[in-house]
């Protein structure tokens, strides 16, 4: 089991180094993140490591030949944290859960250990009668009741002891210090009471307990909803199937699907999910892919077609040979990239967990310097007490590390559902700077694959039928694109066709063919008329066809010239509606293409590009994307994901359009899988959204610790006489990062 978890969770780079995703048990706030990034980015062997708070995971790019697995994982325990292997997200789904049942017992230990207590102090402020057994062990029973809740909120003051041993203060520090100092500044007017028998002034036991009730109840809230921003992920893992019918020997076998191999034959009824990825061998159905891409449209499928696990077959029987399977699969593929980007850190949170580590060290200091100046002006030390338990408390800096990764795992989840993979952080604080998107044409802009627009004929004694039976007879034993266009179009318009005796190609011209009539038929270009001494007599009309960008196929029986028939690559239905409204965000588009100039400028005509850049060698695309970058502009790529993979990288943003193919997978740090041009401008609109999401969440978590600070340190106390109770501090800590977290959540309405 554990080389199979290697196996699925470390991926080999071609450069040697690894990449692996590590659980980590133990984080609290974002200088917490900031400790472990600091102290493994200065490990020998570790190329880049990046902690997300949200998903409580590590991302590791090692060199194995330099530092092993072990000494990373060594390295975190010695910061005081756990890391594990990442078995997915069925082992953050379980890690999650177990976290919130020992959130939700320990709160409800606080809860009924607390709350006499609180009872204990608050009646006897409004003058409440309290029983005797009460009124005389008043002292004895607020000790034990507190100390039962310091026990269960244990692990929190461990943890704040050693960060503060390391000299790496976190939140759990400001936990410790706050509530320690309430409890043993109480437990020493306890014991002065009854060993000198000197009656205490106010106790704090009610603070450290009202402080540790609140601090559980907000992670408790916080793993819920924390747990809900991973949704993405889990219903990805849910899609799989867990068996396979197995076809051996004419026999139908159901097997578990971690014992389907490549090369099996599987077997799925209507209404049976496709285990596995595979290419039909038998069979013709209609499957619902849109878990996958997103797609509502079911699409019909037949021999030879691929199929992807976890899709839904819908009508008719299929058996299909895998070709991917485990950790191979597009499903696995997708889940590991959204991992990976949930588990990726946005430039602007690098940011914020910097601030965050400088934060805890100077809230510290600001609490020690505002109490000892009430205690100069004056003021009880039970006063300066409050104030500094008040300030350490609220500013504990939770919301600020949770605004930004909440966020992202939102965003990255929000877009896989809808056939948008973007596989980094960067990438989704980038799409919403674009300021030109190169566009490639050819499968991009339009179909990839030429169709048949024009039937011109020359021939008064023909139809367009006629026409079509004889080119696509002789086309049928062709296999060049063009020639397949002509096969297609006689096929859509029930067109039958001749038998044929002899059969010609003629590399780069065309080619012709003897029907049993004994007539000779040519199809091909002008080449091939100017050899055969055949008289074109159409100029016009191919002049024209050309301008539409075009290419003109000749037709020619008995060395006569009888129809030109036009085949063009056509535009994707949505393209010109995308293009406009990319114009209308004030984004420039470009298409780029190693078409010719003509074909090129008639495309761009259609759909509304100005700047072509036309007979472009796909070596050469990236040099073009550079030369708009050198002119100041921010450059989003969209290209197939193959041919222009240079360009791609070359790009600020990769958009690979495909239908997941690896290399698509690879190469684009977007990739669309439905090869749906306007999921172009969803990935904007979406990296626009989450970049509004995270500034509102930085806002309030600032604007919260700027405010809460001065207030917890008795400024309004000279004009009000209030002072901010550290049990009301800890409320408002406490729903300051679920506050957060919530706003996060909201991002699921987004339509």
């Amino acid at each position: 089991m554990e080389n199979h978890n290697h196996t699925d969770h470390q991926e080999i780079n071609n450069n040697k180094s690894i990449r692996t995703t590590l659980s980590i048990s133990g984080l609290h706030c974002a200088s917490c993140v900031y400790n472990i990034e600091t102290a493994l980015n200065k490990k020998a062997g570790v190329k880049k490591a990046s902690v997300n708070l949200a998903a409580e995971s590590a991302n590791v790019e090692f060199d194995p030949n330099v530092i092993k697995l072990d000494e990373i994982k060594h390295a975190v325990h010695e910061l005081g944290y756990e890391a594990s292997e990442d078995m997915g997200a069925d082992h953050t789904h379980d890690h999650g859960a177990h976290s919130i049942t020992s959130l939700k017992r320990r709160l409800i230990v606080a809860i009924i250990s607390g709350f006499p207590l609180v009872y204990m102090v608050m009646g006897k402020m409004l003058g409440l009668k309290m029983p005797m057994f009460l009124e005389t062990n008043n002292i004895l029973i607020q000790l034990i009741l507190a100390t039962i809740v310091i026990v269960a909120s244990f692990d929190l003051w461990i943890s704040g002891v050693k960060s503060l041993l390391r000299l790496r203060p976190d939140m759990d520090a400001l936990i410790f210090i706050g509530t320690a100092t309430a409890y043993f500044y109480s437990l020493a007017l306890a014991l002065n009471f009854w060993i000198n028998n000197i009656t205490p002034g106010n106790l704090y036991f009610e603070s450290a307990v009202f402080i540790l009730i609140f601090i559980t109840l907000g992670k408790y809230l916080e793993a819920i909803t924390k747990g809900r921003t991973s949704e993405a992920i889990k219903k990805l893992i849910g899609l799989q199937p867990k068996t396979a019918t197995k076809i051996v020997n004419g026999e139908e076998i159901q097997i578990p699907i971690d014992k389907v191999k490549i090369g099996d034959f599987i077997l799925v009824k209507p209404g049976e999910k496709i285990p596995v990825d595979g290419v039909i061998t038998e069979g013709y159905s209609s499957v619902d892919e849109k878990m996958i891409t997103g797609e509502s449209i079911p699409v019909e499928k037949k021999v030879g077609d691929q199929v992807i696990g976890a899709t839904v077959n819908q009508t008719g029987r299929l058996i299909f040979k895998t070709t991917k399977v485990g950790s191979d699969t597009m499903l696995a593929q997708i889940i590991k990239i959204v991992q990976v980007a949930m588990g990726n850190k946005a430039p602007i949170q690098k940011l914020v967990d910097k601030i965050s580590f400088y934060f805890v060290p100077i809230v510290i200091g600001i609490a020690l310097l505002a109490s000892l100046t009430w205690l100069l002006l004056g003021h009880p030390f039970g006063f300066a007490l409050t104030v500094f338990v008040a300030v350490v408390i609220v500013a504990c800096p939770c919301a600020l590390g949770l605004a930004t990764p909440t966020a992202i795992m939102m965003g990255t989840g929000l877009a896989a559902q809808k056939g948008i993979l973007i596989k980094t952080a960067d990438a989704l604080q980038l799409a919403q700077k674009i300021t030109t998107i190169v566009f490639d044409k050819t499968g991009t802009l339009t179909l990839g694959k030429p169709e048949v627009t024009d039937v011109v004929i020359l021939d008064k004694n023909k139809n367009e039928k006629d026409i079509l039976k004889l080119a696509a007879s002789i086309e049928k034993s062709s296999e060049h694109p063009l020639a397949q266009a002509i096969v297609n179009k006689a096929k859509q318009e029930k067109v039958e066709l001749i038998k044929i005796i002899h059969f010609e190609a003629i590399p780069g011209k065309g080619a012709k063919g003897k029907l049993v009539d004994q007539s000779e038929v040519l199809i091909g270009n002008r080449k091939l008329l100017a050899d055969e001494a055949i008289k074109l007599n159409a100029s016009d009309k191919v002049e024209k066809l050309e301008m539409e960008g075009k290419t003109v196929m000749y037709v020619a029986q008995n060395k006569t010239l009888i129809s030109l028939i036009a085949v063009a690559d056509i535009l994707k239905e949505n393209a010109k509606s995308v293009i406009d409204q990319l114009e209308k965000r004030d984004i420039k588009t470009v298409m780029i293409t190693g078409d010719n100039r003509i074909v090129a400028t008639a495309i761009a005509k259609q759909i509304g590009i100005k700047e072509v850049m036309a007979e472009v060698l796909p070596q050469d695309k990236s040099a073009k994307v550079k030369t708009l970058q050198e002119a100041g502009e921010v450059v989003a790529m969209v290209g197939d994901g193959i041919n222009d993979a240079p360009a791609l990288a070359q790009a600020d943003l990769g958009i690979a359009l495909g239908s997941g193919t690896d290399v698509a997978m690879e190469t684009g740090q977007i990739v669309l899988i439905k090869d749906n041009l306007s999921d172009v401008l969803i990935s904007i609109e979406l990296s626009r959204y989450t970049l509004r999401k995270i500034k509102q969440n930085l806002f309030w978590a600032f604007f919260y610790n700027t405010a809460a600070i001065p207030i917890a340190a008795g400024i309004l106390f000279p004009f009000t006489g209030w002072l901010l109770s550290p049990s009301i501090a800890a409320a408002a800590m406490a729903f300051s990062s679920v506050s957060v977290v919530l706003n996060s959540l909201l991002m699921k309405n987004y339509k």
